[in-house]
């Protein structure tokens, strides 16, 4: 099925070993790196980052804008893109986006101590670098994909000795351990794997409630159901159309709602319009509002 959102549409780069070609996918990837580049740009007029992300953002590569996109999808709003600029620890309810994010001609595997419940053999951590991300780390959980970004990319394992790079990675370490915050490319964010930022959760799960709890809480819904009534009618007509009397009002709970829902794509954030003035408008505005003088009738008729 074709993705509606032109930032899911880059489909030539969602297979390890995909080419990519010129026609609609070109143009689609294009329309994607443009938009993350303006997110970027938004949300850096309003966070602090370490110097440099506008630039990096103009060198943005259709891999990277396609891993953003992808949480812009599952519900990444402007305001957290910043922890995730900054390293944040992400969990994403779709298993797909590990496929998808391993890119044949920049993914390579690494080896990290993130979610060891899962067997790295069969599900080895992902690695990509790029002008934003920097090192992109991602890998499987039990549920779906987990994402983050670092600042300084490692390659232990085997028999190769220490790099420059994995002494500073050595180094953001203890800055993490100091901080008790991840340290991304563009900064520091609290959001770590044991307080991760959730994006898409698995909501409808089914789970059981004692009888004295589902008691409770259905008595509680009643009372949130009847003083919500609120109609455009008289209230002695609405009683004589009252809601559906459903059994069980705790089944209704735990639903996700389909499509986009939810707050947008920029949630709480502040949103601002920039406008050139208008000389027109303006001179129209400071011109004086006090009503011309009435002349007084005198007696008789005559002014």
């Amino acid at each position: 099925m074709e993705r509606k959102h032109a930032l899911s549409s880059v489909t030539h780069l969602r297979r390890p070993g995909g080419v990519a070609s010129d026609g609609p996918g070109d143009r689609r990837a294009e329309q994607a790196r443009t938009r993350v580049r303006l997110m970027i740009e938004i949300t850096a007029r309003a966070g602090a980052y370490r110097k440099g992300l506008v630039a990096a953002a103009r060198r943005l590569s259709p891999e990277e804008a396609a891993i953003l996109s992808d949480l812009e999808r599952h519900g990444l709003q402007v305001p957290q893109l910043h922890d995730v600029l900054c390293g944040g620890h992400v969990l994403v309810d779709e298993p797909r986006l590990y496929e998808d994010w391993r890119f044949a001609e920049v993914s390579h595997e690494r080896l990290s101590s993130h979610h060891r419940d899962i067997d790295k053999a069969l599900y080895p951590d992902i690695g990509m670098r790029g002008y934003v991300v920097r090192e992109k780390l991602h890998g499987r959980t039990a549920q779906g994909t987990w994402v983050q970004l670092e600042k300084t990319p490692a390659a232990f394992g085997g028999r190769k000795l220490p790099s420059v790079s994995d002494l500073r990675h050595l180094m953001d370490y203890v800055v993490y351990r100091i901080t008790r915050s991840n340290v991304g490319p563009w900064g520091l964010s609290r959001m770590t794997e044991r307080r991760p930022l959730y994006l898409s959760p698995s909501l409808a799960v089914p789970t059981s409630l004692t009888p004295p709890v589902a008691r409770v809480l259905t008595q509680a819904l009643r009372r949130i159901e009847e003083s919500d009534d609120a109609t455009a009618v008289s209230a002695d007509l609405a009683a004589r159309f009252p809601p559906p009397d459903r059994e069980d009002l705790t089944g209704e709970l735990g639903q996700s709602l389909s499509g986009r829902a939810g707050r947008g794509l920029f949630g709480n954030s502040e949103v601002w319009v920039t406008e050139t003035l208008s000389r027109s408008a303006a001179a129209v505005l400071r011109e004086s509002r006090v009503p011309p003088a009435v002349p007084l009738l005198q007696p008789g008729g005559r002014s």
